[in-house]
């Protein structure tokens, strides 16, 4: 099934995320920038504003968003990160998504920001639509 990660292409810490799961997810995702047309065209696809701002995991007819979009994604990457995202289920989504918009609000001025969204390199190119 193919699963299509959605993030911030102009975020120095959505990128890193990129580059992070690229590295540990044995290639089962596919990436797009939320500002790019294919990105757009999602969110409006799984009835997110357009203006949505946090990373989306979408699988097959669903889209998971926040804190639960990151433990989706963790639970499919190498281990350690597979059993931790697992355990990390156990803690109530609200709990988890404040923690997630602290950061989310925060990570330009932590991690800053870039110009323009990220090119993959020609070995990435394939993942990214």
């Amino acid at each position: 099934m193919k699963q299509i990660v959605l993030f911030d292409g102009v975020c120095n810490l959505c990128n890193g995320a990129v580059q992070f799961i690229m590295k540990r997810d044995d290639e089962t995702f596919h990436f797009a920038s939320l500002q790019s047309d294919i990105g757009q065209k999602l969110l409006r696809q799984y009835q997110l504003p357009p203006s949505f701002n946090s990373i989306v995991l979408i699988r097959g007819t669903r889209a998971y968003v926040r804190s639960d979009a990151v433990l989706q994604i963790g639970r499919q990457l190498t281990e350690p990160y597979a059993t931790c995202s697992t355990l990390a289920f156990f803690i109530p989504r609200s709990i988890r998504d404040v923690l997630y918009r602290f950061v989310a609000r925060s990570r330009y001025q932590w991690f800053g920001k870039r110009d323009e969204c990220r090119l993959p390199t020609p070995n990435e190119r394939k993942r990214f639509l």
